[in-house]
């Protein structure tokens, strides 16, 4: 007997969305940095590309009935590429489906495209953006938020750390850092690559700005070879690092296993990793004992698996958060609020504040904390102010 569909899929969209910013990410250019024709720059601490915008694409899908999900995911570079994917292959042959079977979709669109060769990157990336789209679109149409599709909220509020601190020089950033702690905030995590004057006296610094019962976690952004990287992780632990985050190159598993066995605080990862499939050998390695999945490269689906496995093998889990207007920042709200050992959510507030205001819902963050959004679906909607950066290039 045919499955009695409920507001069947209609229309799947895309809009890349690039908005101004006067400051690139991670702060202001170094020396030798420069912001190419396309509009980004190469960071010479790591060597990566990030873009001069806070750049995204978002994903709209309409059921028959009217009401949109939307989704978005990881368009920081060639946001074209992801794009072209759903538009391409994924939005054509969820047309017609259920998207309250959000779940068993992710999985034919996972399948549909294996001995294609792309079962991670961009495509990962492309499914992403879809799959959150089709678990807002299921929620508004049961009327509750994601968190109850996915079996019940356990937290209103997930404590968040202060990620970044970008100013140009040292002082500013202890300055900005003793800030954030006035207004009520027991994170600050600095990235080593902009720390010019040095990674263990912005550390040193670091903990007499802001006393010694304040959680401190330094990004090392994939810059050393595990043995390096455990020399100088154990040069910050009398400090009382927090965790040390992404020491060596992700594909160096051996690597970080071995940094992982060899320091004394915890080690995160994750960031870049898009599916329990890529998570399993880090964690039979014991690689981290912190996972941080991004919401804009797993979606919901995975995302929720990876929070479940890191609870079978006893890890915390602290979602990353990259540039966003907010949607994806949502969805990973709603995701980790069903997770029992989620100590912290990262918090970008260079980005989450100035885009928060082409959002509408009750999702926030002050006072060292996010609200997750009670809405239905993921619990925001984007505002119409949003699509004036819409971009085609």
């Amino acid at each position: 007997m045919p499955k009695n569909i409920v507001d069947a899929i209609v229309k799947v969209e895309t809009f890349i969305i690039s908005i101004p910013r006067a400051v690139p990410y991670l702060g202001p250019l170094k020396e030798g940095e420069a912001i190419n024709e396309r509009g980004y720059l190469v960071r010479k601490g790591n060597r990566t590309i990030y873009p001069s915008t806070d750049m995204t694409l978002l994903v709209k899908i309409t059921g028959e009935s009217g009401k949109a999900g939307w989704g978005e995911c990881y368009g920081i570079v060639a946001p074209e590429a992801t794009k072209a994917i759903i538009d391409d292959v994924l939005g054509p042959v969820i047309v017609g489906r259920d998207p309250g079977d959000a779940m068993v979709i992710h999985e034919d669109l996972y399948d549909l495209m294996r001995v294609r060769g792309f079962f991670g990157g961009f495509y990962l990336d492309a499914l992403a953006g879809v799959d959150i789209a089709l678990w807002d679109l299921a929620g508004k149409n049961l009327g509750v938020p994601v968190s109850t599709l996915l079996g019940g909220r356990r937290h209103d509020t997930l404590s968040a750390y202060v990620s970044g601190l970008p100013r140009a020089t040292l002082k500013e950033r202890c300055d900005l850092a003793a800030e954030w702690i006035g207004k009520g905030f027991k994170g600050i995590k600095f990235a080593a690559v902009v720390s010019d004057e040095g990674i263990v006296e912005e550390m040193a610094a670091l903990r007499e700005a802001v006393g010694p019962g304040i959680d401190l976690m330094v990004d090392l952004h994939w810059k050393f070879e595990a043995a390096e990287a455990v020399r100088l992780i154990r040069r910050l632990e009398p400090y009382n690092l927090y965790f040390a985050e992404a020491p060596c190159q992700p594909e160096n598993l051996e690597g970080q296993a071995h940094v992982a066995r060899t320091i004394g605080v915890p080690l995160a990862l994750g960031e870049e990793l898009r599916t329990v499939y890529e998570y399993r050998p880090r964690f039979e390695a014991r690689a981290m004992s912190i996972v941080q999945p991004e919401m804009g490269h797993t979606g919901v689906a995975e995302f929720v698996q990876i929070g479940r496995m890191a609870q079978a093998f006893h890890m915390h889990v602290i979602p990353h958060a990259s540039i966003s207007v907010g949607i994806f920042m949502a969805a990973s709200l709603q995701a980790a609020s069903t997770l029992p050992n989620v100590p912290y959510h990262e918090y970008q507030h260079s980005i989450f504040d100035r885009n928060l205001g082409y959002t509408d819902g009750d999702m926030g963050c002050a006072a060292g904390a996010y609200t997750v959004p009670t809405g239905a679906g993921i619990g925001v909607e984007p505002r119409e102010e949003l699509f004036e950066f819409v971009v085609r290039r």
